[in-house]
């Protein structure tokens, strides 16, 4: 009987149909259709990946990374970033002590960021809502700031007069000059 025993493939296993899918039935019977699809956003999609990527740096929130300016302040965000948190090994029948957060901080700012040191404890506690950390240390290394990207200036009046020459079929001005500008732009990338 064709058509009733599954296929071989190449490696000597059984195609098999996926479970989602149900083999037509008769004329009476009905034919499976996938039901709707729901878009997940993307934060949520990756929110175990990032979980999963700060945990191993030793942050229990990424909040502490991801609102670091608004929790040690501007001045000290704009020339320091938390690199990690470690966590003392805990002791049996021992009170957890704090940890140690550990700054990336531009060189020059080093010692200023350094003299701030109670004050950045203190915000970042605060923070948390208790004593979660009990002393920082600094390594010297440049910020993962992303640069910013330049704007590029407006297209070359050159080589938008070169475009403006093509669009003589638009008869509203303001529409053609746009057009132009936009096309001499494209061809400038």
């Amino acid at each position: 009987m064709a058509g009733t025993s599954p296929a071989m493939t190449s490696r000597g296993s059984v195609d098999r149909p996926p479970k989602c899918y149900k083999a037509p039935m008769s004329k009476s019977g009905p034919i499976f259709k996938p039901g709707p699809i729901s878009a997940k956003p993307l934060g949520i999609l990756l929110n175990d990946v990032f979980a999963e990527a700060y945990a191993k740096q030793g942050f229990a929130a990424r909040e502490l990374v991801t609102r670091w300016t608004q929790i040690a302040g501007p001045e000290i965000a704009a020339h320091a970033e938390p690199l990690k948190m470690q966590w003392p090994r805990p002791v049996e029948g021992q009170p957890q002590e704090p940890a140690t957060l550990v700054l990336r901080v531009e060189g020059p700012m080093a010692l200023e960021i350094q003299h701030s040191a109670d004050v950045i404890l203190e915000r970042v506690n605060r923070f948390f809502g208790w004593g979660a950390v009990g002393k920082l240390a600094f390594r010297q290394a440049p910020l993962s700031r992303p640069r910013p990207r330049k704007r590029p200036g407006p297209p070359d009046p050159e080589a938008v007069a070169k475009v403006a020459e093509g669009l003589s079929d638009i008869e509203d001005e303001q529409l053609k000059s746009a057009l132009a500008r936009l096309g001499a732009a494209i061809k400038r990338n």
